[in-house]
């Protein structure tokens, strides 16, 4: 669309235009920047962080202890468990009422990916109190 003067001649009119191009290039490059990065924002086990309070709570949860071994034995409260055992004893511990709270006893040699497995069990089990135990210093 070119803007002119009341002179129709073929002279050299001022072109207004806007080029389009860079600014479709930048909205595409941000586009692919967001639909790779949007998948890896949202790969987290979910876990509420306790909020202190200043009432004393009258109904006190059963603690379950859920400890990893280095040699990457599972407990549930002592006893040793596969996956198919702790996954079940999780199922049912959501069902209570209050719901327990897993304290996660985890070997300093634990690889992460088998803590990530027992969280991630206890997330799909609907588990929402999960600590973790360590020694003080």
């Amino acid at each position: 669309m070119a803007f002119g003067g009341f002179n129709r001649g073929d002279g050299a009119a001022p072109l207004a235009e806007i080029n389009m191009i860079p600014l479709i290039d930048v909205m595409l490059v941000l586009l692919v920047i967001f639909i790779i990065t949007a998948p890896l924002l949202t790969h987290a086990v979910k876990v509420d962080l306790p909020k202190a309070s200043s009432h004393p709570n009258l109904t006190r949860p059963q603690n379950v202890q859920v400890a990893i071994s280095a040699e990457g034995y599972v407990y549930w409260n002592g006893e040793v468990l596969d996956r198919s055992g702790w996954r079940s004893r999780m199922d049912a511990a959501a069902k209570l009422a209050p719901q327990p709270e897993l304290h996660v006893r985890a070997d300093g040699g634990v690889p992460y990916g088998k803590v990530a497995v027992v969280m991630a069990d206890a997330a799909r089990a609907g588990l929402t109190r999960i600590g973790f135990v360590s020694i003080p210093e």
